[in-house]
């Protein structure tokens, strides 16, 4: 019996069964070649291929049109047959001082926004998935979700019947012997406005992810610290928080990836009421400095420039992640 052990021991030790390099081994597995995974996952491959095409027309293509960027383009001309002016339309955005102003609009406002408007979806998701009740819970989430589905335009006429000069508040206040408040029509609540604005049309919409994120951590920590005896806010601080952190920095670097995009229709719709010194945003500016006056090349500039600065802020934004320990939108190599 010794032999024997000793002997199927030695085959265990060098036989093809111990080798670390065979792919029958206890070690790690051989990588498939390519052609090998291209022959088993063909049909997925081949379901793909409209969603790969869809994007390759709409988003990859197009993104190819920003070389008029560095010429002086005009419609009649072409890419083939405009001239090249190298970086003279970044020269001339940089040199603009009506840019500088619309970026200084933007950025404040995506700071604003990203302090008082990017936690409310995460509180209201946690106030949602404490509610008892299913039914009540679904009611709830219905009337919040709602605002989505409204465009900017009935969005802006709503706040202006309410908090217009002509508005139910300000008649309320002129009944009472009050003077109304300036709101839609002051450029230094301007900011305010238009963040309320964002949170009444999208702040439920927000918090499906985050009741996705809710919905996938384990009940049975609650329970385990509440027989430790852990109140609902301690509850909330050592287990919601932390199992909703990888969703929540994950949307914080592509907000800020999208920093320079704070939309269109909604300042548009309002520059001239509070002015474009205080409603004009890049790409607003984009709209009337191109569009109406024909400057291609231009406007190409300022977006190409939009494009690059999104792209620094994810990939800083995604370090930020790493540091923390979380994976952000992509794994580090």
């Amino acid at each position: 019996m010794a032999v024997l052990r000793s002997r199927s021991r030695s085959r265990t030790d060098s036989g093809p069964a111990g080798d670390l390099t065979s792919p029958a081994g206890p070690g790690p597995r051989r990588k498939m070649p390519f052609l090998a995974r291209l022959r088993r996952d063909w049909q997925l491959l081949v379901m793909t291929l409209p969603a790969v095409g869809l994007v390759l027309v709409f988003h990859y293509v197009p993104t190819l049109g920003n070389v008029i960027a560095f010429q002086d383009y005009t419609p009649y001309d072409g890419i083939s047959g405009s001239p090249w002016v190298g970086l003279y339309n970044f020269q001339w955005l940089l040199s603009d001082p009506e840019f500088w102003q619309a970026l200084r609009n933007t950025v404040t406002i995506t700071t604003f926004q990203l302090i008082f408007y990017f936690p409310i979806p995460i509180a209201l998701a946690i106030l949602l998935d404490s509610v008892l009740s299913r039914k009540l819970r679904l009611f709830i989430q219905g009337i919040v979700y709602m605002p989505h589905f409204f465009s900017w335009v009935l969005v802006v006429s709503l706040f202006q019947q309410i908090l217009g000069g002509a508005g139910l508040l300000a008649q309320t206040l002129r009944q009472h012997g009050h003077e109304p408040w300036d709101i839609m029509t002051n450029p230094d609540a301007f900011i305010v406005l238009v963040t309320a604005e964002s949170v009444w049309k999208d702040a439920g919409w927000g918090t499906i992810i985050f009741l996705a994120a809710l919905a996938a951590i384990n009940q049975n920590l609650y329970e385990a610290a509440a027989v430790d005896g852990a109140s609902r806010w301690r509850r909330m601080w050592h287990i919601t928080l932390p199992g909703l952190r990888p969703v929540i920095l994950l949307l914080l670097i592509l907000r800020l990836g999208d920093a320079l995009n704070v939309g269109f229709e909604q300042f548009f719709l309002q520059r001239d009421a509070v002015g474009s010194h205080a409603a004009e945003v890049l790409d607003t500016f984009v709209y009337w400095r191109t569009l109406m006056t024909g400057a291609w090349s231009y406007g190409a500039a300022a977006g190409l420039f939009k494009g690059v600065v999104g792209l620094i802020l994810i990939v800083i934004a995604n370090k930020v992640a790493h540091r923390f320990g979380e994976q952000g939108i992509y794994k580090r190599s």
